[in-house]
């Protein structure tokens, strides 16, 4: 019998920039590949980005691809770290935006967390969704038509979000839930 866990041959864009919080691409990354997917980090210019350690810069990490090497249709799912600085600075870059809304027209599982939600703003995928986030983006969320609630998993459709790095496993469990399910199909007219 086959696992649920089971993502082999699953390939995952991480996508982020300097400043993303640490232990939230660190530990998601662990548990997609434990359960057998391949996770590409993706930073805007490439290179090696660092990462944010709760109170002080973290390590440094080198990038997989740089934005325009990546091309989203060869991606099955979307993993958006949060931290302050990192979304707030790849929701000026247009490439990123347009990455992100690709798996959302596509139906692909999205997972976000902490303040990651905000790429999701500016991407203007949010209205009529249910979420989380990190509580210091509710009203940005909720302007942008969410329906924020304060729990430490969401799971809308295709998108996942937890609130900070202690929902990590629950955002995990169910990241690789949803990514092993599968595309949820489009309503067809």
């Amino acid at each position: 019998m086959e696992s649920t866990q089971n993502l082999q041959g699953k390939k995952i864009a991480a996508l982020m920039t300097e400043g993303f919080e640490q232990v939230e691409f660190t530990e998601p990354k662990k548990a997609l590949q434990d359960a057998g997917a391949t996770v590409h980090l993706i930073a805007p210019k490439g290179g090696s980005v660092k990462a944010w350690d709760e109170t002080e810069w973290g390590e440094t990490f080198d990038a997989d691809l740089p934005l325009a090497g990546a091309d989203p249709s060869q991606y099955d799912a979307l993993l958006l770290p949060g931290g302050v600085m990192n979304p707030d600075n790849l929701r000026t870059e247009q490439q990123a935006i347009k990455f992100i809304q690709h798996f959302f027209e596509q139906q692909k599982p999205v997972a976000a967390i902490c303040h990651a939600p905000t790429l999701l703003v500016e991407a203007d995928v949010v209205d009529g969704l249910t979420l989380t986030s990190f509580p210091s983006i509710k009203t940005d969320l909720r302007n942008a038509g969410a329906d924020w609630v304060d729990q430490e998993v969401v799971v809308d459709g295709n998108l996942v979000t937890s609130r900070n790095p202690n929902d990590i496993p629950a955002f995990n469990r169910e990241t690789i839930k949803l990514i092993s399910e599968g595309v949820k199909e489009k309503q067809s007219a």
